[in-house]
């Protein structure tokens, strides 16, 4: 019997300077790790991976189209949307084709913010500052409640996440899913010309590890932003994640850091990945539900 593959294709946001200092420090790539969360969910994805802001340019390769793909993913990234350089700008444009094109969207991060200002929204600086680790207290609206986005979702619940920057003019088409004390826009889906995007300002494609790198690799910039008194603070902590990451079940850690089930259990973690896969891009293929 012949097999459909899910083609999902992977932007990745960040630059290649950006990605080999991740990687330097002990993560993965960030389309790549991506791409192995969304295979984890289901077998029959093929991934292919985009790179717009290392070369500045939205062109896809010779002989592929955005058509080409059942779904979009937008990862996270280090830069600013409001910043007007060829990394950026690119990916806005290529937001925009993407929604003209049709094909189903999800984003985490700077995915959400790419997409809301390609729509005609705005984004700049948090005026509550970073939201770094653990996203707390992230709230359904009434919107969020009926999305299935969120079917199976605990609300309240918890949400690992780094970013400094929020959606504050929202484009046309856009109804909030999710808000928290420190961000009015946790979750959104934007609907705009012949498209859809589902997209969260939190990152549940991360793991333990990820996160822990992240904060590695900002150091002393967090350091001075009082997140952290000192480096041996910083590295204990960036340990204690990575321990978290070995082995779900250091009560020790989840206890001394108020991290609950929501942002351990994988699952539940990358729960928004999972709906997005099976409520919005398979259904539109008659393939089974996995």
């Amino acid at each position: 019997m012949h097999l459909t593959r899910l083609k999902i294709l992977i932007v990745d946001g960040n630059t290649r300077e950006t990605d080999d200092a991740h990687v330097a420090l002990g993560g993965n790539p960030t389309a790549e790790h991506y791409a192995r969360v969304l295979y984890s969910i289901r077998s029959d994805v093929k991934c292919s991976l985009f790179h717009p802001a290392r070369n500045g340019s939205p062109a896809l390769p010779a002989g592929i189209t955005l058509k080409s793909f059942h779904g979009i993913a937008w990862t996270g990234s280090a830069l600013n949307v409001y910043q007007d350089s060829p990394a950026v700008q690119a990916q806005i444009e290529l937001a925009r084709t993407a929604f003209e094109s049709g094909v189903p969207q999800f984003g985490s991060c700077w995915g959400l913010q790419v997409a809301a200002v390609a729509a005609g929204g705005v984004v700049r600086p948090n005026p509550n500052g970073r939201e770094l680790g653990i996203a707390r207290r992230i709230t359904l609206t009434s919107n969020g409640r009926e999305h299935p986005m969120f079917d199976g979702k605990r609300n309240p619940f918890d949400a690992l996440t780094v970013h400094m920057d929020e959606i504050v003019e929202q484009p046309i088409g856009m109804k909030v899913l999710a808000s928290n004390a420190v961000s009015a826009v946790q979750a959104a889906e934007i609907r705009h010309g012949n498209g859809t995007f589902w997209g969260t300002q939190y990152h549940p494609e991360y793991d333990f590890n990820e996160l822990a790198i992240v904060i590695l690799r900002y150091g002393q910039r967090l350091i001075e932003s009082g997140f952290f008194a000192d480096m041996p603070t910083l590295l204990r902590f960036v340990n204690d994640l990575c321990a978290l990451h070995e082995d779900h079940s250091r009560m020790d850690l989840a206890w001394l850091y108020g991290i609950g089930d929501d942002v351990l259990d994988p699952a539940h973690r990358g729960l928004e990945l999972k709906q997005w896969l099976e409520r919005e891009v398979v259904p539109k293929l008659g393939i089974p539900v996995m």
